[in-house]
């Protein structure tokens, strides 16, 4: 019998119409997300904050430019650990040995105290187990799939929800702990999660079947029905593809080349949420409230705190009622994992209600980003499943419009700041704005540019090709901290309004651009929707 799913005959019993396999990967990379957005909301922050603060005191400028080295970093190293993968040791082995270097990278960075080497150790952790990691896990979600149409698409929408939940509470719970209670905590607590996401996923490999071995281990698994029939599947894609003349190929290589140059403008905006976004909701934001505002935001944190929490838990049960009895000890891990997070979450709620007036964390604004992604993604999921599914190239344009209008609310709402003012108390409104018109183009562009290089690439690249995608965010993330290490001279000169204009525009021409090459991408695609 041929299974409908890629991976072993579990994988084929299905959660919200995909298969199990795609929420063990939904988990693991929830948690590798948890730690990369937990200290991704912590550095510019405690890299500026006071000696007296426990911080170490940097310029604005210099912590934005460590902040882009090592946001880019961070996905130029997919590239090597895409061929390392692809190569040598298969997507599993690399996923776990990513997962182990990143858990020593944040107990690293959780020993910063001591002395600063700790933490530029732990960065260099989190720079190559990130590597490792990241390119394989994406390459294993479009393997699951044996078709490259509408429900691909919806798969990696649900994925990027993953993605979403762990930089969600990440940021929600390593920021609030981070900013609280002390900044090696926020560090430290990141890895705790990313070993659990770890164990979760080793214990959990063989509802993958084939997918994700290496060539060594591919040729030693014994599953004899299951080889035969993935054997009559190879032997199709080897038709399949020497029938394809190389100029298909070619084109479609154009096409994720395209979709890379052009995914540059829009995280060099986007990832300003952690750079110079940060920075203007630490210092140029009211975020000090009292009286009925303190408690509308206690009420308004803790529900968009636990619903999202309740949904997380509720995919997690679906999980466990399809794959318990097969996979325990994985499960095991994974709902021990839950349970410390209500603990801390219901924890901080209690704390924050205990006072009588509360600062809205600088952290915190980046929440929205992953709690609009929560709320929507299941609804752009139906929408690229539906007949209003634009194309790729359509998506994009979109995607950057979106981001250079959230860009423009920014510079209307710093408009009245005097050039050159190193604080003000502008309404925190324009960061929510901004937060969820970024949201909604990054639902545009990033799952469905997974889905796009997965779809494109030939077999045989697709590791490699991830590696080409994750370079391109390492460009964008370098120029983005770089370009966001100039707020305070364009601000002197030209008014902070300026600088967030600048964010404004080169996205809008980039999305007018991509319009117009949409027919001619849509071409040299050759078929693939």
């Amino acid at each position: 019998m041929e299974f409908k799913f890629g991976g072993s005959s579990t994988n084929q019993k299905t959660v919200l119409g995909h298969p199990s396999g795609l929420f063990v990967l939904f988990f693991t990379e929830m948690w590798e997300r948890f730690s990369y957005y937990g200290m991704r909301a912590l550095l510019v922050l405690f890299l500026v904050s006071s000696i007296m603060d426990e911080g170490w005191g940097w310029e604005r400028a210099d912590a934005l430019v460590l902040y882009g080295w090592y946001t880019g970093l961070v996905y130029i190293t997919p590239i090597i650990g895409g061929f390392i993968a692809d190569k040598f040791v298969g997507y599993r082995r690399a996923v776990v040995l990513g997962a182990f270097i990143m858990t020593l990278g944040h107990a690293s960075m959780a020993l910063e105290g001591f002395t600063p080497i700790f933490f530029y150790v732990g960065l260099t952790f989190l720079i190559i187990g990130n590597g490792l990691f990241k390119p394989n896990i994406s390459s294993m979600v479009g393997q699951l799939y044996k078709t490259q149409g509408k429900e691909k698409d919806a798969g990696y929408t649900i994925f990027y929800m993953g993605i979403n939940s762990g930089a969600f509470l990440g940021i929600l719970l390593c920021g609030y702990i981070g900013e609280n209670i002390g900044w090696h905590y926020g560090f430290g607590l990141a890895g705790v999660f990313m070993f659990l996401g770890m164990l979760q996923f080793y214990f959990t490999q063989s509802i993958f079947g084939k997918i994700g071995l290496s060539p060594k281990q591919i040729e030693d698994f014994d599953d004899v029905v299951e080889d035969g029939i993935e054997k009559i599947g190879d032997n199709i894609e080897d038709v399949i593809e020497e029938a394809e003349s190389s100029i298909v190929v070619k084109d479609r290589l154009i096409v994720i080349g395209i979709f890379s140059l052009f995914v540059v403008f829009f995280w060099w905006a986007f990832e300003q949420a952690g750079g110079s976004m940060t920075v203007f909701a630490a210092d140029y934001t009211d975020r000090a409230l009292v009286g009925n505002a303190a408690l509308t935001f206690k009420i308004v944190n803790t529900i968009i705190t636990v619903v999202p929490m309740l949904v997380i838990t509720w995919v997690l049960v679906l999980l466990f009622r399809k794959t318990f009895s097969k996979f325990a000890l994985a499960n095991t891990f994974l709902g021990i994992s839950f349970i410390i997070i209500w603990g801390i979450v219901i924890w901080m709620l209690k704390r924050e209600f205990k006072m009588d007036a509360t600062e809205v964390p600088a952290s915190w604004f980046s929440v929205l980003n992953s709690l609009f992604i929560i709320l929507f993604a299941p609804l752009f999921s139906k929408i690229w499943q539906s007949k209003y599914n634009p194309s790729g190239p359509m998506k994009f344009a979109i995607g950057l419009l979106l981001v250079g209008l959230g860009f423009a609310a920014l510079a209307y709402g710093s408009a009245s700041i005097p050039d050159g003012a190193k604080t003000a108390s502008v309404s925190l409104m324009f960061l929510v704005i901004a937060y969820y018109l970024h949201t909604m183009g990054e639902l545009c562009v990033s799952p469905v540019g997974l889905s796009y290089v997965s779809k494109l690439a030939p077999m045989k690249l697709v590791g490699l090709m991830f590696g080409v995608w994750f370079t391109a965010n390492f460009i964008a993330n370098l120029l983005g901290g770089i370009t966001g290490s100039y707020i305070d001279p364009i601000s002197e000169e030209y008014g902070l309004s300026t600088f967030f204009l600048i964010f404004t525009i080169i996205p809008i021409v980039a999305a007018i651009i991509m319009m117009l090459l949409n027919p001619m991408m849509k071409r040299k695609m050759h078929g693939v929707r």
